[in-house]
C-alpha cells in the first residue's frame, strides 16, 4: 500500500511561522481537532492556490501528550516527552505542546492567511503556546552570521533520512517523521564581542564563506558542527533535516533561532542535543550556548498524510 507523505521535504522559504498548540481536555474539542487535522490538505489547498508560485505548504505534528486520544493508533516507537538535559553549565529545558503546525511559503500573507482559518476552524478546542514567525536572512544565515543548515541531506537522501521505513519494524507509521523544535535566544551583543576567529572556532566554519575547519582532538573542546555529528561504528554520519529559521525584534531587543529538526530516528537528535548541553568529552559543552539560550523544548511526530486524513 502506497503512503502519501507530508512535505517535510519541502525547501526552505522566505518566511515560516511555528503554531504550537495546546488542546483541551474535553470530548468536543478532541473531535473538533480530528476534524482539521483530517482536513490539513484541503485547507493547505485553499491558500496555496493564491499564489501556485510562492511554495506553500504545512506540516502537521502531533505531541505525545495527545497522541491516544487524537488518533487511536499505536504510539511512535520513540515518541515521548522532550528531556530535559542538564549539563553542568547550561540546560535544554522541556515545555508543553501538544500540536505543532510548521507553516511555510515564500510570502508571510500566505502564512498568515492559513493560520487564521486553522484557528478559526480549531475555535476553542485549542490555545496557543507559541506562535514564531521566522524569515529568511540574506544567504540562509542565522543571526550569529553563519550559513545555518549546510549538514541536510539532499535530492533522494531527504527522506531516508527523514521517514520512518518499513523496515525500521514500525509499520503503523511508515511515512512518519519525528520533530524535535526549540526556541533559542542569542545574547548578541556579547556575540559581537568575540572576534571573527573565536567565533569561528565556536561554530565549526568559516563565517564568510563557509568552509568546514578540522575537527579538535577526541579529548579536546568540540566545535557546534562537531558535537552536532553523529555517527555509526564505521564512521556513517546520520543525518536530519533542519528547516531553522532566524527570528525576532530589534525594537524590542530580541533576537533568535527556530530550531527544527525533522528525522526517522528521534534518538540521534537527542544525542545531539546530550552531546551540545553535556559535552562531548562531559563537562566541554558546545560553546554557542554561551550566546544561546533555549526557552521552548518540544518533540512532537509528523505522521503520514494518508494517517492525517483517515482521522475524521
Amino acid at each position: 500500500m502506497s503512503v502519501s507523505t507530508q512535505r517535510v521535504d519541502a525547501p526552505l522559504t522566505a518566511s515560516a511561522t511555528f503554531l504550537v498548540l495546546s488542546v483541551a481536555e474535553t470530548d468536543n474539542a478532541t473531535n473538533t481537532v480530528r476534524s482539521a487535522l483530517a482536513s490539513i490538505e484541503d485547507l493547505s489547498k485553499n491558500v496555496a492556490i493564491r499564489d501556485p508560485g510562492a511554495g506553500f505548504t504545512c506540516v502537521a505534528a502531533i505531541g505525545s501528550g495527545v497522541w491516544d486520544r487524537l488518533t487511536g493508533l499505536p504510539r511512535p516507537a520513540e515518541l515521548h516527552p522532550f528531556p530535559v538535559i542538564k549539563g553542568k553549565t547550561h540546560v535544554a529545558v522541556s515545555t508543553p505542546g501538544d500540536l505543532l503546525f510548521h507553516i511555510r511559503a515564500e510570502r508571510q500573507d500566505l502564512c498568515f492567511e492559513f493560520e487564521r482559518q486553522l484557528l478559526d476552524l480549531l475555535g476553542n478546542s485549542v490555545a496557543v503556546v507559541d506562535e514564531t514567525t521566522g524569515f529568511r536572512y540574506f544567504d540562509t544565515r542565522d543571526l550569529l552570521g553563519f550559513v545555518d543548515g549546510t549538514a541536510n541531506p539532499v535530492g533522494s537522501s531527504v527522506h531516508p533520512a527523514t521517514l520512518v521505513a518499513q523496515e525500521d519494524d514500525d509499520s503503523a507509521h511508515v511515512g512518519g517523521s519525528y520533530v524535535v523544535v526549540q526556541k533559542y535566544l542569542h545574547d548578541l551583543n556579547a556575540w559581537k564581542g568575540l572576534s571573527s576567529e573565536k567565533q569561528e572556532a565556536i561554530v565549526g566554519r568559516t563565517k564568510i564563506d563557509n568552509i568546514e575547519l578540522d575537527d579538535a582532538a577526541a579529548d579536546q573542546q568540540q566545535s557546534h558542527k562537531s558535537l552536532a555529528t553523529i555517527t555509526d561504528e564505521d564512521d556513517n554520519e546520520y543525518s536530519i533535516l533542519r528547516d531553522n529559521m532566524p527570528f525576532g525584534s530589534p525594537g524590542s531587543g530580541q533576537f533568535g533561532t527556530y530550531f527544527i529538526g525533522y528525522s526517522r530516528r528521534l534518538w540521534v537528535i537527542e544525542k545531539m542535543l546530550e552531546r551540545m548541553f553535556i559535552g562531548s568529552p562531559p563537562g566541554l559543552h558546545d560553546r554557542i550556548l554561551d550566546f544561546s539560550t533555549p526557552v521552548t523544548g518540544t518533540v512532537f511526530f509528523a505522521p503520514s498524510a494518508s494517517v492525517l486524513a483517515q482521522l475524521e
